[in-house]
């Protein structure tokens, strides 16, 4: 008897070496999910081609496609939200600390996420260039970063007690802002709370897939 092929895993992650993409794989690595890899690389523009753009239309990493159920999700948040809910993990039971998991989670969409990316280009990409641009994403990102220290004043994750997907979101954009230098010693939470995720085996193994980051 011949033995059948081995089945493609029914999880396909499209990706690249991001602080978006290194959520999903941070996830994906705590939840023991296996998952078939597609290395989109960016600098190549392969995140335009006609095959990535039919999975996200707009363009960007990372898409999440599930096989068993025949669900495509891009964007970070959706997707942390879309493998929490397939596995019952990542969100506490509890409603005040899942609904604080999910809160926290869209801080990170809607204000960390975004103000970070754009300090980093306008400090790091540019070089500074633009010194009102630079200045204003730092006062903003710099307020953004208070807030979150003190909500880790409060509790030694976002969600509580519970580390959550609130977690892996914001670690996934504070860790590129660390490999370019930005210190965050003016928020001593946020720099504790740091350290303690970024000791977790799936967040270490998670920020190497597809491959580390080595800038912004």
């Amino acid at each position: 008897m011949t033995a059948s092929a081995p089945q493609p895993a029914a999880l396909a992650l499209y990706t690249d070496s991001s602080p978006n993409g290194f959520k999903i794989t941070i996830a994906l690595a705590e939840l023991g999910l296996p998952y078939q890899l597609h290395h989109v690389r960016i600098e190549h523009a392969e995140h335009r081609l006609p095959a990535f753009l039919a999975l996200n239309p707009h363009g960007r990493i990372p898409v999440l496609v599930d096989r068993d159920t025949g669900v495509t999700v891009f964007e970070s948040a959706a997707i942390l939200l879309y493998l929490a809910e397939k596995t019952g993990r990542l969100l506490p039971a509890d409603p005040q600390q899942r609904w604080a998991a999910v809160t926290w989670l869209l801080f990170h969409a809607a204000s960390m996420g975004p103000l970070l990316g754009q300090r980093v280009h306008f400090e790091i990409a540019e070089g500074g260039a633009n010194g009102a641009a630079a200045a204003h994403f730092r006062q903003l990102s710099d307020a953004a970063l208070a807030t979150l220290d003190g909500r880790l004043a409060r509790s030694p994750y976002l969600a509580g007690d519970a580390y959550s997907v609130a977690d892996i979101a914001s670690f996934g954009w504070l860790h590129i802002a660390r490999i370019v230098g930005f210190d965050l010693a003016a928020w001593p939470h946020v720099q504790a709370w740091h350290a303690r995720v970024a000791a977790r085996p799936a967040v270490r193994l998670g920020v190497t897939i597809p491959a580390p980051a080595t800038g912004a």
